[in-house]
């Protein structure tokens, strides 16, 4: 890529899932070849490519009420600093704009800096954290729960109707809603490790025992992205060995909304929100 020619953001489609893949390994997310299909099918992907090799990306996944998710932000090693994420956001904020949507992101600290001053407030805090070594062991297990049942409580803590995105995940191999105590949360497969979230409750204690059950019975790493705010569920899972990876945090293009009605004390994860 000649670095004197502006770069030609192209709309990505099913066929670069493996492309696409290949980029979030590198930055060692956790997402899998399926979550790329979502994007790609239900969202609208923008990439850049050198020749054949697809380089950069951003994703713009539309949700209910006229919000809109910017993620799978990337770019690889080889290709950054010359501004091809901020070209990409650009083109996810201006279709949002186009479609009358509400763009909405998660962002490191340094991803924060950038996309402050193109308009993006702060809204909640965030903390991915992990259990590298989860060991199975005997005690009650969750009960199985509904899908119906964690998305209703998913629209009382968003603002969003995401029944059909929970749906996908609930049906993948591996997938469980399950609930004990008032607390119900999804626990999926990763590319690496098993993922908590959502995950609501109406009290840190009932989170805190349910997410210790999910884990009795995982072998598997375990990543959970908890709200900072809930200072005694954050405790409590530093208590049982969990480890803070980083801090990101949920940001929304325009001034901040009212609080939802629901606080969770786990979200979905940066890439789906």
């Amino acid at each position: 890529m000649d670095a004197t020619e502006a770069p030609l953001v192209l709309k990505l489609g099913v066929q670069d899932a493996i492309a696409g893949l290949a980029l979030s390994t590198e930055a060692h997310w956790n997402q899998t070849e399926e979550d790329w299909r979502i994007f790609l099918r239900d969202g609208i992907v923008f990439g850049i490519r050198d020749g054949a090799r697809l380089v950069a990306t951003a994703a713009l996944l539309p949700y209910s009420g006229n919000n809109a998710w910017i993620s799978m932000v990337l770019v690889s090693g080889t290709h950054r600093r010359r501004g091809l994420a901020t070209r990409l956001v650009d083109a996810c904020l201006e279709t949002a704009r186009k479609n009358g949507l509400t763009s909405w992101l998660d962002a490191t600290p340094d991803g924060a800096a950038v996309y402050g001053p193109l308009g993006f407030t702060p809204t909640l805090q965030l903390r991915r954290l992990k259990l590298a070594n989860p060991e199975p062991s005997s005690g009650p297990a969750p009960a199985a729960a509904t899908l119906e049942a964690l998305c209703a409580r998913d629209r009382g803590a968003t603002g969003f109707d995401r029944a059909a995105l929970l749906a996908v995940f609930a049906q993948r191999s591996g997938s469980r809603i399950v609930a004990a105590d008032g607390a119900i949360a999804l626990v999926r497969d990763g590319r690496t490790a098993r993922h908590i979230g959502p995950l609501f409750a109406d009290q840190a204690a009932e989170a805190l025992a349910l997410v210790q059950a999910i884990a009795r019975s995982e072998s598997r790493p375990i990543l959970l992205d908890a709200v900072a705010s809930q200072r005694a569920f954050l405790d409590g899972l530093l208590a049982m060995g969990w480890t803070i990876e980083r801090p990101f945090q949920r940001m929304r293009f325009g001034p901040a909304t009212i609080t939802a009605e629901e606080m969770p004390f786990a979200v979905a994860g940066p890439e789906f929100g």
